[in-house]
This record gives C-alpha cells, sequence and structure tokens, in this order.
C-alpha cells in the first residue's frame, strides 16, 4: 500500500484538488436566492416632513482660459510639411524611370513606398545627400528614423549609381 502512495501520490493529490475546485465553482451556482419571507410588520408612526433646503444662488466662475501673457512666446518649429522634399541641385531626380530602392540594404516594402511618397526615386538622388538633406529626410520617416545613417545608404547609392555591382556586393553582400 506505501508503494502505491509513493508511486500514484501526487496524481491523487492533484486529482483531490481538481474535484474540490469543481465542487467549489458548482456551489456558487446555486439556486438563486429566494426572497425574504415577509417580516412581522409594525405600525409606522407619522411620516417625518424632510427638512427644506433654500436654493442657493448660483455662482459666477471665473473663465479657465487665462489672459494672454504680456510677453511673447517663443515660436515654435512647425513639423515637417507632408509632401515631396524641396529638391536641391544635389538631390534633384531626373525625369527617368525610378531606380528599385529596395535593393538598398535596410530598405523594405513599406519604407520603399515612404521614400518615393517623399520623392526619392533615384540612387543618384541619395548619392548626392549631404549631412542637411539626410537629417531632413530622417525627420520625416518616422518609425524609421536613423535608418539612413546607420543602414549607409548614401554610400550604397553611389555603388549602385555608378553602375558597380560587384563594388556594392563585396561591400554590402548580395543584392
Amino acid at each position: 500500500m506505501q508503494e502505491f502512495f509513493m508511486d500514484y501520490g501526487l496524481w491523487l493529490l492533484i486529482a483531490l484538488l481538481v474535484i474540490i475546485g469543481i465542487v467549489f465553482l458548482l456551489s456558487g451556482r446555486s439556486k438563486p436566492a429566494e426572497p425574504p419571507a415577509p417580516a412581522e410588520v409594525k405600525p409606522v408612526a407619522a411620516p417625518v416632513a424632510a427638512p427644506t433646503v433654500a436654493p442657493v444662488a448660483p455662482v459666477a466662475r471665473e473663465p479657465l482660459v487665462p489672459e494672454p501673457a504680456a510677453v511673447a512666446p517663443e515660436p515654435v518649429m512647425a513639423p515637417p510639411a507632408p509632401g515631396p522634399i524641396p529638391a536641391s541641385p544635389a538631390v534633384a531626380a531626373p525625369v527617368e524611370e525610378a531606380d528599385d530602392l529596395l535593393k538598398l540594404k535596410g530598405v523594405g516594402p513599406k519604407l520603399n513606398m515612404l521614400l518615393i511618397e517623399l520623392g526619392v526615386t533615384r540612387y543618384a538622388q541619395i548619392a548626392g545627400w549631404s549631412e542637411t538633406d539626410i537629417a531632413a529626410i530622417d525627420a520625416r520617416l518616422g518609425n524609421f528614423k536613423g535608418r539612413p545613417v546607420r543602414d549607409q545608404w548614401v554610400d550604397q547609392a553611389r555603388y549602385l549609381a555608378a553602375g558597380d555591382i560587384a563594388g556594392f556586393e563585396a561591400k554590402y553582400g548580395k543584392i
């Protein structure tokens, strides 16, 4: 008998706990409570009138908007306007067919569409970006912020714009 409990004791304990849990859950779903039996009704004394409260005159409130400040606040820089980025001579895209920006390492389909919406369609554009151009693009990339520098888009684009596929693949891997 002792061997039985040694071998199956844990399983018996688990089964017991499961049964107790089921009984506990089912006991909570007992029949709906019956209304209490009517108690003996005692005669009630005459109702007492509630005290009357005099109406209160409305209070004039001060406006929640503060008075304009005597000192003009410093101008806040507006976020970049949507649409294509103004092209500088180094960034202007020719009217030719757009390049496949998906060949750049780190550019996927969503980022490709975002770049096209921003007016970036050619490797030559990216290859000609200055630090200012990179900062302007980076500010408009949203969740992809930091990718142009981290993924070295300018360097990759220089290889691809020049048609140096072998140099690109030697440095960045197979296209």
